[in-house]
């Protein structure tokens, strides 16, 4: 076994730039895995550069400098993020708030109508599992409450985080937009000499970070403005948290999408009950999420690498459980990575051997 083993290393990782890349994706991952909580304002910072930079280069086409270019973008995003801060995040906020103290009497409500199960449908549902769900229910309402207890003891200490971010992050943004060559150049400084093959990796996968963020942005926008549109035409409680949270749904692919129905209907079933309204919306929610998945994702990230539903939901799974929200949010690129990495791997040793044969033939 440890023969095959060296084998297979030997013919795959032996080269020096097939190690320099090997040894800075191990180094990436160990300084995400154990400091990532840390460096969150550094992340979101270039997140939100990347979304950005489109805008500057765009700018720059038109025959604007890179600073003043970076100055309009800059101070756009910022104008933006305070007309958003201001404006939506208090009524999100308000509707939240509501939404939380009407739970009680939603949940009372829910028991009502499941001790009814029995006797309408006795065929299908016993007293036994009907007891068994309302003690889970009045569990979970006892989670719920000291959950909200806690999140008010510790309202001080997000307040504080939240203001460290919003120093910290508009500053990260500007000097990540203004000094890229000069980070990127003073970054290659310490990197080995044989990183010819991890500049082909970072090359593509550079690329579809930036296509996968701000096809995300645009995403969340179009998804969440007609959901919005759509619980407001039809009268839905809560229309403006609800289409929030069906646009931030669209961030853990296939996963979001479902998690995020069941408040929706669950709203729905509560305001209306099951009457037509409840269907009709259920049904127009189905659509908005079968065009997202079949027509708007391919025409948004038709320059993004195919991957299969079942390496996306992988990716999901894997990299969430590892690094939380990151990774959930990068699960798409971090597959990407790990595709173009095995990908210019292969494409390198093939180099390799053709070089290799070329030689003896020369040889000979």
């Amino acid at each position: 076994m440890n023969s095959i083993f060296t084998r297979w290393f030997q013919r795959n990782f032996s080269s020096p730039a097939t190690i320099v890349l090997t040894m800075l994706i191990i180094v990436g991952f160990f300084i995400i895995l154990t400091v990532g909580d840390i460096l969150a304002p550094i992340l979101w910072a270039l997140v939100i550069a990347y979304l950005l930079e489109w805008g500057v280069t765009a700018l720059q086409k038109r025959g604007l400098g890179r600073f003043v270019s970076v100055l309009i973008v800059f101070v756009a995003f910022v104008g933006l993020s305070i007309v958003i801060f201001l404006g939506l995040v208090p009524l999100i906020w308000k509707q939240g708030s509501k939404l939380i103290a009407e739970l009680p009497s939603i949940m009372l409500k829910l028991k009502e109508q499941v001790l009814e199960l029995p006797t309408k449908y006795p065929n299908f549902v016993s007293a036994e599992q009907v007891d068994g769900f309302i003690n889970s229910l009045n569990s979970e309402l006892g989670n719920i409450g000291e959950a909200i207890l806690s999140a008010s003891f510790s309202s001080l200490i997000s307040i504080a985080s939240l203001l460290v971010y919003i120093v910290l992050v508009p500053l990260l943004v500007f000097f990540f937009l203004k000094d890229r060559q000069k980070i990127f150049g003073w970054c290659s400084q310490w990197l080995p000499q044989e990183r010819h093959l991890a500049e082909r990796v970072w090359s593509e996968v550079n690329r579809q970070i930036g296509n996968y963020i701000r096809g995300k942005v645009v995403e969340i926008i179009i998804v969440g403005v007609v959901s919005y549109i759509t619980f407001v035409l039809m009268g839905l409680n809560y229309a403006l948290l609800l289409g929030v949270c069906v646009g931030l749904s669209v961030l853990i692919p296939y996963v979001g999408a479902a998690l995020v129905t069941i408040p929706v209907a669950l709203i729905a079933f509560f305001q209306w009950g099951l009457t037509s309204d409840f269907y009709i919306l259920l049904s127009v929610y189905l659509i908005i999420q079968i065009l997202d998945g079949n027509v708007l994702v391919p025409l948004i990230f038709s320059e993004a690498v195919n991957l299969h539903p079942v390496a996306i939901i992988g990716a999901i799974l894997l990299f969430g459980g590892l690094w939380g929200f990151w990774g959930v949010f990068f699960a798409i690129p971090l597959a990407v990575l790990v595709n173009a990495t095995l990908d210019a791997v292969k494409e390198h040793k093939a180099e390799e051997e053709s070089l290799a044969l070329e030689q003896q033939a020369e040889v000979e």
